[in-house]
């Protein structure tokens, strides 16, 4: 995740990285970009009063909110943490080669398949005993979240957001507009607010990872959890007749997306919903950001994405998530044990809210008295989820996402015909990916 100046979590292009192994780490050396490393030297990193951390949080409110607590922490325990932090873009690119090199002890990750991926590799240490301590702070769909496909806990989470529809509440009452829950009376209002002058959903897919987001709401609002989670690991067909009949239910609602998509970023399409031309807007909660009024701020709303087939109903939501994990061999475990219980308590995570708003804790025994409406909106969704989804890119591989999915799926927004072959491709692609190490 890339953060704005203003410290707003902004899934974007930074974020839509390969994770590149020796050889993008000599392609990166050669253009003279500085390479990730542990921090400290061996003798430091042994001291039992110190710990070293791989920090992504390069912007400056995160940076900020993490030193907080960080120094919260060297009062609670005695700890120092060395924080060694890269660009959050750098960083990403070059995990593969620090996880398998000498990382630090300690290092900011993503919940989910990024995590499962290099658990599974061996790069990671179990957290099933700071989970002992911890697991009464969060719901269970964020257990499962820090959980490696061995069933071993790998990731304490701090902070998440949750994706939905946003819109307009004046807009809605102008018009007499009702929240849908269903997909036919989301269909229905789309084309009332067609027929009423009306954008009814502001799209725009410059970056080519927005409409990522809208292939895994259809996705698992049709064909459930399971199976969203199996096709993003590789262990299900694209060309499945479940995954046609996704594209199918897209293609009913394309016609009412903004046009233009592939010339347009999600700012400028943020600003139609802003401006009330558009009705309604797919994204996660950082489209705030783009209200900069109060009066605006306060009339913006959302509703979880309709229910489509009921077996499903809205149990699922695409809530991304950041926390920690520890590396396979750390100079300092037990430092690292204990600076990610603290990670995992509600006190750490109210200190970083308090710096950083734009999201909200993972833990629900975290204080909300703070939030704003959407942000204590934001928290209810996500903890009283069923099951929570992390993002087509990270749910999955991302060189395949990044690779495939982005240019299948722009594809398919520029021309709604021919799915099947470009499902085909799709599969035949992530069959080589996926065999791939």
């Amino acid at each position: 995740m890339r953060r704005t100046p203003s410290g707003l979590a902004v899934p974007g292009p930074s974020r839509r990285s390969l994770l590149r192994g020796a050889g993008g780490t000599a392609a990166l050396a050669a253009a003279g970009l500085p390479l990730l490393s542990a921090c400290g030297g061996s003798g430091s990193a042994a001291d039992p009063k110190t710990l070293t951390l791989g920090s992504n949080a390069s912007d400056a409110v995160p940076k900020k909110a993490f030193a907080e607590i960080y120094a919260a922490f060297k009062k609670r325990s005695g700890i120092t943490v060395q924080v060694n932090t890269k660009d959050h873009n750098t960083f990403q690119e070059q995990i593969n080669s620090y996880l398998q090199g000498t990382p630090d002890d300690v290092f900011n990750w993503f919940a989910g398949y990024r995590m499962q991926f290099f658990a599974a590799k061996g790069l990671a240490t179990p957290l099933n005993d700071v989970w002992k301590k911890i697991e009464g702070n969060f719901p269970e769909a964020m257990k499962a979240l820090s959980k490696g496909a061995d069933g071993n806990y790998y990731f304490v989470p701090v902070t998440t957001y949750p994706w939905a529809i946003f819109y307009r509440k004046s807009v809605f009452r102008q018009h007499g507009y009702q929240v849908p829950t269903s997909w036919d009376g989301f269909v229905a209002l789309c084309k009332q607010m067609k027929k009423d002058g009306l954008v009814p959903i502001a799209f725009g897919d410059k970056d080519a990872w927005p409409a990522m987001g809208t292939f895994d709401q259809i996705n698992f609002r049709l064909n459930g959890y399971d199976f969203h989670v199996q096709l993003m690991a590789g262990k299900a067909s694209w060309t499945d007749p479940k995954v046609k009949a996704v594209f199918d239910h897209w293609t009913e609602i394309l016609p009412y997306h903004q046009d233009g998509a592939m010339g347009r970023t999600w700012q400028d399409a943020a600003q139609t919903l802003v401006s009330k031309k558009a009705g309604m807007y797919l994204l996660g909660s950082f489209v705030a950001q783009q209200f900069t009024n109060k009066a605006d701020v306060e009339d913006l709303d959302f509703f979880a994405f309709p229910e489509i087939n009921s077996a499903y109903g809205q149990e699922t939501v695409e809530a991304p998530t950041d926390g920690f994990m520890v590396s396979k061999a750390p100079k300092n475990k037990k430092g690292a044990f204990k600076l990610l219980e603290y990670l995992g308590s509600p006190e750490a995570e109210q200190l970083y809210l308090k710096f950083d708003p734009s999201v909200v804790a993972a833990s629900t025994k975290a204080d909300t008295s703070s939030y704003t409406t959407l942000q204590k909106k934001a928290f209810d969704m996500i903890s009283g989820a069923k099951n929570l989804t992390q993002f087509m890119d990270r749910d999955s591989r991302p060189d395949f996402t990044a690779t495939v999915m982005q240019p299948s799926l722009q594809k398919f927004v520029q021309n709604p015909k021919g799915v099947d072959g470009l499902l085909a491709s799709v599969e035949r692609q992530k069959k080589t990916i996926f065999a791939s190490s």
